[in-house]
This record gives structure tokens, sequence and C-alpha cells, in this order.
């Protein structure tokens, strides 16, 4: 891993937007059942949350994100991030920050679904 995505990761971490801070207010000590990472660089791209465990990576986009660039770089992102056996979901900031009840039911309802996969592939959990 770079230094540069460390670096650029951790100023990431300090100037999160306000969906950003509301989600990780929820997400972050276990509060879900499982351990989250925010702004966790995954080879060359970092992502806004990261659940190791699940294969999960959380996405929210901001309005900037309906730009046809920004939808290009996010389908590249997102095919990087497949190619890895990582799950994205994308959310966009309003859903945060006017619905966050049901974005925290599709967060777990994404976990479930990943560990019952994984737990049906393993039974032992090895």
């Amino acid at each position: 891993m770079h230094k540069t995505s460390l670096e650029r990761a951790k100023a990431l971490r300090k100037h999160m937007t306000t969906a950003e801070r509301k989600l990780w207010s929820l997400v972050r000590r276990n509060q879900l059942g499982f351990h989250f990472r925010r702004q966790a660089p995954l080879g060359p791209f970092i992502v806004d949350f990261y659940c190791p465990a699940a294969k999960l990576v959380l996405e929210l986009d901001g309005i900037h994100h309906d730009l046809s660039d920004e939808k290009d770089y996010d389908k590249l992102r997102e095919e990087h991030l497949k190619a890895r056996g990582l799950k994205v979901v994308r959310f966009k900031n309003n859903e945060i920050l006017r619905n966050v009840a049901n974005v925290l039911a599709e967060i777990q309802a994404q976990i479930e679904s990943s560990t019952a996969c994984k737990n049906k592939d393993n039974p032992h959990g090895h």
C-alpha cells in the first residue's frame, strides 16, 4: 500500500461529509455486530466504508457522482472491487440524511446475506 494512499485516507477521515459522519456514528464500534473501517484504502482506491467480515463496501454519493465523468470513475472502481470479491452498495447522501433507518436495514440485510453465503460455503467458519 502506498504511503500517499494512507495519507489521503487520513485526510479524508478528517474531512468527512455530514452524511459520512452520520453513517459512521451508526456503524462504528461494531454497532451492527460487525467491524467497519472508514475511508479505507483497498488497492488503488479509498472506499467510504468497508466491512471486511462481510466483504461489503459502502459508498456514499453526493451530487457530483451524477456527473458523467464521475459515473465512469465509479463504474471502474466498482468493477475493480467486485473483481476482488467485494460487494459494493451505494447510497445517496440524501438517503443517509433523510431516511437512515432504511439505509441501516439495507446494510444489515447485505451483511446477513454475505455472511449467510460464507457460512453456507464453509459451515465450520474456517
